[in-house]
C-alpha cells in the first residue's frame, strides 16, 4: 500500500511538472476548402487525473450573445501520442470527456464546417478563411494559462496573418489560450500593407473586391491610432492588425486584443458619408484595445467561455466606445466639424424616436443584453447600450468638464480605469468608477449614478447639454411642424404595413400594433404612390379615420395627428463666449469653428 501510494505521488509529481512546462499545440488543415471545412488536431501535454474535459466555447468575446460555437464540429477522435484511442463521452453540448490514464498526453481531432462572416466567428472557402479561434479551437480549463502555438497548413499561394507572435509563415504562438482565443487569423489571398506609428507596429489586410481606396483608407488608419494618447498614457501592444472584409451580405465588426476584423458590402466604401461611417467603426474598435481588452467590468474578468458574463456596466464598454470614436476622427482631421456634429444629430434623433429610453436604464440594458431583443418590440422597451451608452456617456463628459472648469474630462476617467484595472488581473465595479470621479473632481457623483446610470434616461434637454460648449440645438421644421403618426411601415399595392410604432405616439395611443395594415384615411382608399402623401396633407392635431386589417379583419380606429419638428441639427451659438470656447477645446481637443 505504501509502495503503491509512493508510485501514485510520483507519478501526479511527474505530471504537475509537466503541465508547469506545458504547452498545447493547435494545427488545422484548410488544404479542402471548397465545402467549408477545415480538420482541426490539438495536442495537450499530460495532466493529473483519469480524465480530461475538453470544451469549446458557447460564445466569442465581443458579442454578448450565446453562439453554442459547437455546434461546427464533427468527427471528434481522441487518441494517445502513440495514436491508441482513447475512451471518451460527450457530457454537455460543448464539453467532451476523454478517460485516459494519469499522466497521458492527449490528442483531439475533428472536422470543423465554417461558412458564415455574419457573426465573425469562422469563415472558410477557396480564397480566404477568417478564423476566430474561439470557434476553431478546443480547450480545456485546466491547461488555460499553458503556452500555445497554432499552425495551419493551406493552398498554395495564401498568406497567413494575426495579431499573435509568428515565428515561421503560417505559424502563430501565444502565451496562453486566452491570448489565441482573442488573436483571430486571416488566412488566403489578401492585399497587405504595413506602417508604423507612435512606436507601435500596424498591419492592414484586405480580403475581397470593392470600391475602396487602399492606399487612403491605410493613410486614414494611420491618423486614427495617432489619437489614443488623447486619451490614455501608454499602449498595450506592440503590435495590431486591421482586417477588412469587403465582401457581400454581412456587414459589422469585433475588437481583439491585438487586432480587428471589419467586414463591409464591397461596394459601401463611398460616398463619403458611408466611407466616414467605415472609419468610425475602424475608430470604435481601435479604441476597444484599452476599453473592454486592456481594462473591463469586473463581470467579465475572467471570461467565462461557457455562460453569460454578466455585467451592469455594458454601457461603458460599448457606448463610452461608440461615444469616443468619431471624436477621433474630427481630431485626425478626417471629420469635419460640421461632419462631427451631424453624428450628434443622429443620435439624438435616435434617442427621441426610442420609446424604450422611458422604460428602461442603461444600467439594465447592460445586464439584459445576454437576452437583448430586437425590432418594435425592443425600440418601445429598451434601450440599446451603444447609443443610450454614448448619450450618458456625453452627460457624463460635459457634467466633468462644468464641474470643474474644464479641468479634468471623461477621457481622464478611461486613463484611471486603464491604470488601475487591468483586465489580466481584475475589473472594475460601478464603485470603483464612482471613487474614480470622486477623486478627480472632489465631490461625489451618488446622485448623478441614481439619475443617469440606474433610472431610465428619459426626455434629454440637449440643449441644456450644448449650451456650456458654445452650441445649439435646432430643428428643420420647428416654424412649420409637420403632421407625425408615429408610425412605419411598408408600402405594397394592399396598403401599407406596419413594422413600428413608437411608444406614446399619436398611432400607439390610437391603439395601432405592427403588421396591422391601413388601407384607408377617412374612408378613401389609398395607393400605393400616395401613400406618402395621404397625412402630409393632413394638418398636426388634425384627427383621421383610419381603415384598416388585423388578422384579416378589417376596423377602423380615430389618429389624431401629433406634430413633428423634424431633424435634429446642432451647430454653433451665434455669440459664443470665450469661456464657451474654451470649454468646447478642452471637450473635443479642437478649436471652436471659426475661431
Amino acid at each position: 500500500m505504501f509502495r503503491a501510494f509512493k508510485y501514485l505521488a510520483a507519478a501526479s509529481a511527474l505530471a504537475l511538472a509537466a503541465t508547469a512546462e506545458a504547452r498545447v499545440d493547435y494545427a488545422i488543415d484548410l488544404t479542402a476548402p471548397e465545402h467549408h471545412t477545415g480538420k482541426v488536431s490539438i495536442d495537450f501535454p499530460a495532466t493529473a487525473g483519469a480524465s480530461l474535459d475538453i470544451r469549446m466555447p458557447a460564445w466569442r468575446t465581443g458579442r454578448y450573445n450565446i453562439l453554442n460555437l459547437a455546434n461546427g464540429v464533427r468527427g471528434f477522435s481522441a487518441s494517445d501520442r502513440a495514436g491508441r484511442p482513447l475512451r471518451w463521452k460527450k457530457i454537455d453540448k460543448s464539453t467532451w470527456r476523454i478517460h485516459r490514464a494519469p499522466g497521458t498526453p492527449v490528442r483531439v481531432g475533428y472536422e470543423i464546417y465554417g461558412n458564415e462572416l455574419g457573426l465573425r466567428t469562422r469563415h472558410i472557402d477557396d480564397s480566404h478563411a477568417y478564423l476566430n479561434p474561439s470557434a476553431i479551437f478546443m480547450y480545456a480549463d485546466s491547461l488555460r494559462s499553458d503556452d500555445t502555438t497554432v499552425s495551419l497548413r493551406v493552398p498554395s499561394g495564401w498568406t497567413s496573418v494575426s495579431g499573435m507572435q509568428s515565428p515561421a509563415p503560417h505559424r502563430f504562438i501565444a502565451a496562453n489560450w486566452d491570448v489565441l482565443t482573442d488573436s483571430p487569423i486571416e488566412t488566403g489571398i489578401s492585399r497587405r500593407f504595413a506602417f508604423k506609428e507612435g512606436g507601435r507596429d500596424y498591419e492592414v489586410v484586405f480580403w475581397g473586391d470593392g470600391n475602396y481606396d487602399a492606399r487612403q483608407t491605410v493613410a486614414d488608419l494611420q491618423k486614427i491610432v495617432a489619437q489614443a494618447p488623447k486619451i490614455w498614457s501608454a499602449y498595450p501592444f506592440q503590435r495590431y492588425v486591421f482586417i477588412v472584409h469587403a465582401t457581400d451580405g454581412a456587414g459589422g465588426a469585433t475588437e481583439h486584443l491585438n487586432s480587428t476584423v471589419i467586414q463591409i458590402p464591397r461596394y459601401a466604401f463611398w460616398p463619403r458619408e458611408r466611407y466616414l461611417g467605415f472609419l468610425s467603426t475602424a475608430s470604435h474598435e481601435f479604441i476597444h484595445t484599452w476599453n473592454v481588452k486592456a481594462y473591463r467590468p469586473s463581470g467579465l474578468v475572467p471570461y467565462d467561455y461557457q455562460r453569460e458574463n454578466y455585467s451592469d456596466l455594458l454601457w461603458i464598454a460599448e457606448g463610452s466606445t461608440s461615444y469616443f470614436a468619431d471624436q477621433q476622427l474630427l481630431r485626425a482631421g478626417i471629420a469635419t466639424p460640421k461632419e462631427y456634429f451631424g453624428h450628434l444629430d443622429d443620435i439624438i434623433d435616435g434617442h427621441q424616436r426610442r420609446g424604450g429610453a422611458a422604460v428602461q436604464s442603461v444600467a439594465d440594458a447592460s445586464f439584459d443584453q445576454w437576452i437583448g431583443q430586437s425590432g418594435d418590440r425592443a425600440r418601445n422597451s429598451e434601450v440599446d447600450i451603444y447609443d443610450q451608452g454614448e448619450i450618458v456617456s456625453w452627460i457624463l463628459d460635459i457634467a466633468l468638464l462644468e464641474r470643474t472648469g474644464g479641468r479634468v474630462s471623461y477621457r481622464d476617467v478611461h486613463d484611471a480605469l486603464y491604470k488601475r484595472f487591468p483586465s489580466t488581473r481584475r475589473g472594475y465595479s460601478s464603485a470603483d468608477v464612482l471613487q474614480i470621479l470622486q477623486e478627480l473632481t472632489g465631490s461625489s457623483w451618488n446622485d448623478w449614478w441614481a439619475r443617469y446610470v440606474n433610472a431610465p434616461l428619459g426626455a434629454v434637454d440637449f440643449n441644456s447639454l450644448l449650451n456650456p460648449v458654445g452650441l445649439k440645438l435646432t430643428y428643420s421644421n420647428a416654424a412649420d411642424p409637420k403632421p407625425f403618426a408615429g408610425w412605419s411601415g411598408e408600402q405594397g399595392s394592399g396598403g401599407m404595413k406596419l413594422t413600428s410604432v413608437e411608444r406614446g405616439g399619436p398611432a400607439w395611443n390610437a391603439g395601432f400594433t405592427p403588421d396591422d395594415i391601413i388601407v384607408a384615411f377617412d374612408g378613401k382608399r389609398v395607393t400605393n404612390d400616395r401613400f406618402g402623401a395621404a397625412l402630409a396633407e393632413r394638418r398636426p392635431g388634425a384627427t383621421v379615420t383610419v381603415t384598416y386589417f388585423r388578422r384579416d379583419q378589417i376596423g377602423q380606429k380615430t389618429l389624431k395627428l401629433g406634430a413633428s419638428s423634424g431633424d435634429a441639427s446642432v451647430g454653433p451659438i451665434d455669440n459664443p463666449t470665450a469661456a464657451q470656447k474654451a470649454l468646447f477645446q478642452r471637450w473635443l481637443l479642437v478649436t471652436y469653428p471659426g475661431a
